[in-house]
């Protein structure tokens, strides 16, 4: 089990900061629903790291449990789990037949900068908007969450953070897995779990005034930026806007990270710009724009090239929706500050991904253009080109010990090497020596995920789930990015040694 948890006191520490905010919405937003009884709770994941900065770190294994096993409430908090209701276009088609059907906000809390952060569950229990399903959560479903949330806040992405996974000790059936299968309910840590889906419910209900009471508590608390004196119709384009800005900066870091998301229906995008709600997610092997992660998804619709169309068809989803409140042109001109957002956060990922410094507009571009071109034309590992020249052009010689090192030639190869020798190098922590002087990268492709669920299932094995956290966590102190909205670590560069 991965905790590294101290002995501690049963209670919150002196920094948990609790908070309702939520319930401040009023009626027609949520539903109290009561929690599945477990017949057994076994903690196999503790985020600790994030339970610190939430104030929830000195709790001690039987109130984590009690409190995320149990869903006692925490002290000061949401007295009764929340299903949020929500509406959603799933692959283009709407459904009004949403809703947490496994999961609820069951407390709020302020971390230590100051954000508004959910706990929110998945595998609860069932709820009025289960329809037939059973409101649970497989355990290999937990862990793959899990896994990718960790490594993709080691790549940079703005992700939920995984807080906890506890086995419950129910044997559920699934038609996409071995069954039965062992049950576990996970608790993710989350900026928002607004959706555009909450929206869609509202515009669908022709509900002018709770929609600007939603405009109005989402600027409140997540974007007070866009706040325009309590005007619906000037702050819902603000509001609008700083979404647009957010989501592109999103699936810019997701197409760094060569992630995908796999189920980008509106109900699975939040107004934070925050990359959340994992299920048949992927990481890819190699760059290839048509790749899918979901076996469902069989026209392409959600894969990794058409990431960024997507998430701009989804806020004109949730652009329609605050025609409620707003007037159609502002919101077109607030729609317009995608894209730029979107390039914007590419060339930055870039430069951090290949740990070096941004220049300029057009040398970043070049950068960002030979890096996809060398991908798409060797068909090289996307994590390992990452790996062998993070540090820029001085990595030549490390690079040239890869495995691949074979298929570092050619015109596109010499195209990245000429602009990352216009980029100079990041300075490197201690960390990222030991890191990137190492023997690979880390990842997380579909085999290696089988490979170590296989343990698991077959003995109880847990080790080497363990391993790929630790290898993961070197990883993100390596990569050192600082996320969006994200505490920092409080690292400090060094010089490289390249």
């Amino acid at each position: 089990m991965t905790s590294h948890r101290p002995t501690a006191d049963p209670t919150p520490g002196a920094t948990y900061r609790p908070s309702t905010a939520h319930t401040d919405l009023g009626p027609g937003y949520f539903d109290a629903v009561r929690p599945a009884v477990f017949p057994k709770t076994v903690l196999r994941y503790r985020n600790q790291r994030w339970a610190g900065h939430i104030g929830l770190g000195d709790l001690d294994e039987a109130a984590w449990i009690a409190h995320f096993g149990r869903f006692e409430p925490l002290p000061d908090n949401i007295a009764e789990p929340l299903a949020l209701r929500y509406h959603g276009h799933q692959f283009r088609t709407y459904n009004p037949d949403l809703g947490d059907g496994r999961g609820f906000l069951f407390a709020q809390v302020r971390d230590d900068q100051g954000r508004l952060l959910d706990l929110g569950t998945k595998g609860s229990g069932r709820t009025p908007y289960s329809r037939s399903g059973d409101g649970r959560l497989t355990l290999k479903g937990g862990v793959r969450e899990v896994l990718a949330t960790a490594l993709l806040e080691a790549f940079g992405v703005y992700t939920s953070k995984s807080l906890s996974l506890i086995e419950t000790g129910e044997e559920l059936v699934r038609g996409d897995e071995p069954s039965p299968t062992r049950s576990s309910v996970l608790v993710r840590l989350s900026h928002s779990h607004i959706r555009f889906g909450t929206f869609q419910r509202l515009l669908a209900e022709n509900d002018a005034a709770r929609t600007a009471r939603l405009v109005a508590h989402c600027i409140q608390h997540y974007h007070p930026g866009a706040a325009r004196g309590g005007d619906p119709a000037q702050e819902a384009p603000a509001l609008l806007e700083a979404v647009a800005r957010a989501s592109g900066a999103m699936v810019a870091e997701w197409m760094l990270a060569g992630f995908v998301h796999g189920v980008l229906n509106t109900d699975n995008m939040v107004i934070t710009g925050e990359s959340f709600d994992y299920g048949p997610w992927r990481f890819l092997p190699t760059y290839e724009p048509g790749f899918t992660a979901a076996y469902f998804d069989e026209t392409g619709l959600y894969a990794y090239g058409r990431q960024p169309g997507t998430v701009a068809w989804n806020l004109e989803r949730f652009a329609e929706c605050l025609t409620l409140v707003a007037p159609v042109a502002p919101l077109e001109d607030a729609l317009k500050t995608y894209g730029p957002a979107f390039n914007d956060a590419l060339r930055r990922m870039v430069c951090l991904r290949l740990g070096v410094a941004a220049k300029d507009e057009a040398a970043d571009d070049e950068l960002l253009g030979a890096f996809f071109q060398f991908l798409h034309s060797s068909k090289a590992g996307f994590e390992r080109t990452v790996f062998d020249w993070h540090g820029g052009a001085p990595r030549r010689d490390f690079a040239a010990a890869s495995p691949q090192a074979g298929l570092y030639s050619g015109e596109a190869f010499m195209r990245l090497v000429k602009a990352l020798e216009a980029h100079e190098p990041r300075g490197w922590t201690a960390e990222a020596q030991a890191y990137f002087e190492g023997a690979g990268p880390a990842t997380l492709l579909i085999d290696q995920v089988e490979a170590l669920w296989a343990p698991i299932a077959e003995r109880d094995d847990w080790s080497l789930f363990e391993a790929k956290l630790a290898e993961i966590e070197r990883a993100r102190l390596a990569f050192a990015i600082p996320t969006r909205g994200g505490p920092s670590d409080g690292r400090v560069a060094t010089a490289p040694a390249l």
